[in-house]
């Protein structure tokens, strides 16, 4: 009875088996999904073998497995991803493709193994899956009870595997054909873009999408690899660690480095523990896994197709490489006729502005918009970050255009220091190139790598054979060197500038050359006509501060005690050394070097003077200063100084241009030494008159006069001794004593002609008003100096009024007439005006030409307007200090 029950059981058991295994068999041949598939195994097992665990499982490349279906298993979850170590169920049915148990888990190690144990696992049994002669997965089941699983588990799993098996077999076939299908269509789809001629980043971009949709990946990147040993994005899907544009370093546990060496694809299944930027990158899109394939242009490799993928438990297939090569070849084809067509478009956009620029320069166009516009054709057909255009000072360099270049500003003044283009594109006369400003020293490194500038190119401005200047081109971080053929192509530009340059030079030295022989004319001018040497001085400062282009100018008189006298001082901004001022000669100053050397100098900075001289120049806010010595019969007079109070220092050749204005100098200063001497030998000719009329006057008053009134007074004692009766002889006496007084009169009258003795005892003002009451003519006189001016000042405005008021009276039928006279501390004025018929000339014998003479002779001016029917005007000036310097 009992044998007829176990044959029942068997039977039924059986039967079940095959319905079980039929329902599996009909989930196949319909082709249902995968997961339907699995959980429909799973459910079937479970129920067959009366277990209530049940695990399907697929191994991956990383020697990992994944739950892809499972009952009653918490620990399990489908998804859930698990290593396969220690002594598993996993790894031996992997290692040894037959099936497995464990009977007991209580004391094995392992991550999977714990995890059994905490889902009260007790014993376990598996069968491989195996699909095209690989141990594809596996199905597990389990039990809690104590007591292991039937000894024929292991059979009866295997018919459910076979199923799954043929399942698995026939379903990677339907994908492979689908996925074929796809990736056909995709690949058609490319070559149609490749075909139409579209733009590289239209095909980059279309590439990157139909990877990431045919081979159901997250991220698709396409790279270009560059001559500085980086590559550049060109194309990315999803993935934003790697941005289009960005560049990054081909070194390192990297996808670009080991594509880039070998030429081959290459994979990373991890990223999470990988060092270097490229890595950090990868993490920052969440990227996990990630294959790459290379990209080989006429034998090199160019580039890479990377895919990636973010979920973890998700390794990217093996045959993946294999699909992505097919996607590589189209692109290198792409970009194989790419290249021609942008050769041949670039040439023609380089011919463009070519074009453009030399327009400009045939125009005549002002260098400021030149430069400018050559920055931005520049930048544009090099696709560079910034460009700058600098020009070359005796020492520095100064951008004179700047595109994108904050750190580089126009008008910024650069040494030549350090490691830079600048000084090497100065010393070599060639095209230079940085690749790295990271640990480079100097004032120009420091500031391109505060504006993140990562290389640069430069390439030599000659003009007239010299260096000019320098057109510098530059990327910024990640950006990547330049690439070779750059400063050959910035060359075509620079020939067209210095062209340029060449022809506004002319020009500029044209109008310059006209701009300072006009300059020049005027002072001779003044030179010539014997203006004052105060005046003169002057009219040189400020006509050398306009044409050099100076803020501020200073003629500087160098003693022979050794201080510096400033003569005169022009600036545009009252930034020049004031008038007067007398400090001592010290090494810190131009005067200094002048005198020592008697050649034109600079100095470029006053930041180190600490003299009393230097200290006041850079108190009044001189940066620099270019002077010229004056060189007067043989000897340095002084200096002509023009100064700066900007960054920018006075070009080259500034020292010759002051030399032209210096010798006109010398010969003004010349000049008025020969006429201060001339005016002084005249003042001395008529001092030495003025005092021979003193002693005549004296001599009279004391000599010839006092016998005369002694004459007439014996006279008078002679004619009280004649009796009275005698009337001939009273007649006689008394016509004798009229002519004495007669005579007397004159004398006295010739006395004070000589010179006035009122004058010497009051001044001018009782003297003048003296003149006035003794006029015919009605005076109106107003004296106003106080204190009185020297002696020879006083005679000389005293004859000057006698004369007019002489002259008014005899020839100009005046009415009346007015004489004003004013002084101040340096000047005394007198005007004397009739209302008479006019016309009178200096040079007529007038005595007016003695009296020009005086005037001069004191250092003055003289001056006659007589129109005729209009009146006469005398105006005369006198210093009342020194006579003007010599």
């Amino acid at each position: 009875m009992s044998r007829a029950l176990v044959a029942q059981d068997d039977v039924r058991r059986l039967v079940d088996e095959q319905a079980a295994l039929r329902r599996v068999a009909t989930l196949v041949a319909e082709g249902a999904t995968a997961a339907d598939l699995f959980s429909g195994v799973a459910r079937e097992v479970s129920e067959v073998l009366g277990v209530p665990t049940v695990t399907v499982s697929h191994y991956e490349p990383d020697r990992s497995f994944t739950v892809i279906a499972s009952t009653n298993n918490p620990g399990f979850p489908v998804g859930s991803r698990w290593p396969m170590d220690g002594p598993s169920l996993a790894a031996t049915i992997h290692d040894t493709g037959r099936a497995a148990r464990i009977d007991e888990y209580s004391n094995l190690p392992g991550v999977v193994a714990a995890a059994v144990r905490d889902s009260s696992i007790r014993s376990a049994v598996g069968a491989p899956i195996v699909v095209d002669g690989s141990v594809w997965g596996h199905i597990s089941v389990a039990a809690t009870d104590p007591v292991p699983l039937p000894t024929d588990t292991e059979r009866r799993l295997r018919d459910f595997t076979e199923l799954v098996e043929t399942a698995i077999s026939n379903a990677e076939a339907r994908d492979d054909l689908r996925r074929l299908a796809d990736e056909q269509a995709a690949l058609q789809r490319v070559a149609t873009l490749v075909l139409d001629g579209a733009a590289a980043n239209e095909l980059f971009a279309a590439v990157a999408e139909e990877v990431a949709r045919v081979l159901e990946v997250s991220s698709v990147g396409v790279s270009r690899f560059e001559p500085d040993g980086t590559s550049e994005v060109v194309g990315s899907l999803n993935d934003p660690g790697f941005p289009v544009g960005s560049r990054w370093p081909v070194q390192g546990p990297s996808l670009n480095a080991a594509v880039f060496e070998t030429g081959r694809p290459a994979r990373i299944d991890r990223h999470a523990d990988l060092p270097g930027p490229v890595a950090a990158a990868s993490r920052v899109s969440g990227v996990e896994s990630s294959i790459a394939a290379p990209i080989i242009v006429s034998g090199s490799v160019w580039g890479m197709i990377s895919i990636g993928q973010r979920d973890r438990d998700d390794v990217l297939p093996a045959a993946t490489d294999s699909r992505l090569a097919a996607f590589t070849e189209l692109v290198a084809t792409a970009i194989a006729n790419a290249q021609a067509h942008d050769d041949v478009r670039r040439l023609a956009d380089e011919q463009a502005a070519l074009r453009r620029v030399a327009t400009l320069v045939a125009e005549g166009a002002p260098p400021e918009a030149l430069f400018a516009a050559l920055g931005e054709e520049v930048a544009r057909l090099l696709h560079v970050s910034s460009v700058t255009v600098d020009r070359y000072e005796a020492d520095s360099s100064v951008v004179i255009a700047s595109i994108n270049d904050p750190g580089f500003p126009v008008g910024s003044r650069w040494p030549l220091d350090g490691p830079s283009l600048g000084k090497a594109v100065f010393e070599t006369g060639r095209p230079a190139r940085i690749g790295d400003y990271a640990d480079l020293a100097g004032t120009i490194a420091t500031a391109a790598r505060s504006w993140n500038v990562s290389s640069a190119v430069g390439v030599p401005i000659i003009v007239d054979g010299e260096v000019w200047g320098v057109i510098c081109v530059s990327t910024k971080t990640h950006g990547g060197v330049l690439p070779p053929e750059t400063d050959a192509r910035l060359a075509a530009f620079t020939e067209l500038v210095a062209t340029a340059i060449s022809n506004a030079q002319a020009r500029n030295d044209l109008r310059q050359l006209a701009e300072e022989q006009a300059a020049l004319r005027r002072v001779a001018t003044l030179v010539a006509r014997g203006t004052y040497s105060e005046v003169v001085f002057d009219a040189v400062c400020a006509e050398t501060g306009r044409v050099v282009g100076a803020t501020s100018v200073n003629l500087a008189r160098f003693t022979d005690d050794g201080f510096n006298l400033t003569m005169a001082g022009w600036s545009l901004r009252e930034t020049h050394v004031p008038v007067g001022t007398r400090l001592p000669l010290a090494p810190d100053t131009i005067g200094d070097l002048i005198v020592r050397t008697t050649a034109p100098a600079r100095k470029d900075s006053y930041d180190g003077g600490s003299s009393e001289l230097a200290t006041l120049v850079r108190k009044s806010g001189i940066r620099s200063a270019v002077a010229a010595p004056v060189i007067v019969e043989g000897r340095v007079w002084g200096a002509l100084i023009a100064g700066t109070d900007g960054d920018e220092l006075l070009p080259a050749g500034t020292e010759l241009r002051l030399a032209r204005f210096t010798e006109l100098l010398a010969t003004a200063i010349s000049n008025a030494s020969t006429r201060a001497e001339l005016m002084a030998s005249r003042a001395r000719i008529i001092a030495a008159g003025d005092e021979a009329r003193r002693k005549i006057e004296r001599d009279l008053h004391d000599g010839a006069q006092q016998r005369l009134i002694g004459l007439g007074l014996d006279l008078q004692a002679v004619r009280a001794t004649v009796p009275p009766d005698r009337r001939d002889t009273h007649a006689g006496l008394e016509r004798i004593e009229h002519e004495l007084v007669s005579l007397l009169d004159e004398v006295r009258e010739l006395s004070r002609g000589l010179h006035p003795a009122l004058l010497s005892r009051g001044g001018l003002r009782p003297a003048l008003g003296a003149l006035a009451r003794k006029s015919r003519l009605r005076v109106d006189l107003s004296v106003d100096i106080d204190p009185r001016p020297p002696a020879p000042i006083e005679i000389g405005v005293y004859y000057t009024v006698s004369e007019a008021l002489t002259n008014a009276a005899k020839h100009a039928a005046a009415s009346r007439i007015a004489v004003t006279v004013t002084a101040d501390a340096d000047v005394l004025r007198a005007r004397i005006e009739d209302d008479g018929v006019g016309g009178a000339e200096s040079s007529t014998g007038s005595g007016l030409i003695g009296l020009v003479d005086r005037i001069e002779a004191l250092g003055g001016r003289f001056e006659l307007q007589s129109p005729p029917g209009v009146g006469t005007t005398i105006s005369i000036e006198v210093p009342v200090g020194a006579q003007p310097v010599a």
